[in-house]
């Protein structure tokens, strides 16, 4: 797997596909043929058999396809507005969200918000968030109180690769973990 075709994949099925001329449908789908297409005209060279392989291959299993193999889209992170179809789910009690420390003031005080995003994304796991943290600085991890947000009213959504999705963590929802170790963290 290539990782400037799944970069440029992100790229325009998450944030700009008019980049290269590619229009999604409401729920963030591309015609292949027509991403191929585009993607060659533009100087991307991308064949049928190197995009299935960044879908399959792909360890965060960031794209998605459908069915019958003729649409594509990402799983989640979009800044342009879709609608992923996703019906709401009761999340697990809690969830997580990893961060750089140099944001956890802001972060704790006004809670987490989507920024660029259309949803803040949470993980089910902190080995995880603690591996999305570290790609933005120093890592830090919060625990997020989903079975009370959930109680409270807000709706929770969980992407086709696993990530959940909810608009916004309001920071009494949220909890510093301290003290955690990790592999490969040298503590």
């Amino acid at each position: 797997m290539s990782t400037a075709t799944s970069k440029f994949l992100s790229y325009v099925l998450r944030h700009a596909p008019e980049s290269i001329g590619l229009t999604l449908d409401a729920q963030g789908w591309a015609d292949v043929g027509d991403l191929l297409a585009k993607a060659n005209a533009s100087g991307t060279l991308l064949d049928e058999a190197g995009l299935r392989a960044v879908v399959t291959e792909s360890d965060k299993k960031r794209f998605t396809l459908s069915e019958d193999g003729h649409r594509i889209r990402a799983a989640q992170g979009h800044s342009v507005k879709v609608d992923l179809g996703s019906a709401p789910l009761e999340p697990p009690p809690q969830l997580f969200h990893g961060t750089a420390t140099r944001f956890l003031d802001a972060i704790l005080q006004e809670g987490l918000r989507p920024g660029s995003r259309q949803q803040v994304h949470l993980s089910a796991d902190s080995v995880t968030a603690h591996a999305v943290g570290q790609r933005h600085g120093k890592p830090a991890i919060l625990m997020v109180d989903a079975s009370r947000m959930f109680a409270a009213g807000h709706s929770f959504f969980q992407a086709d690769n696993g990530v959940w999705l909810t608009d916004a963590v309001p920071a009494a929802y949220l909890r510093l973990i301290e003290n955690h170790t990790f592999e490969g963290d040298g503590k």
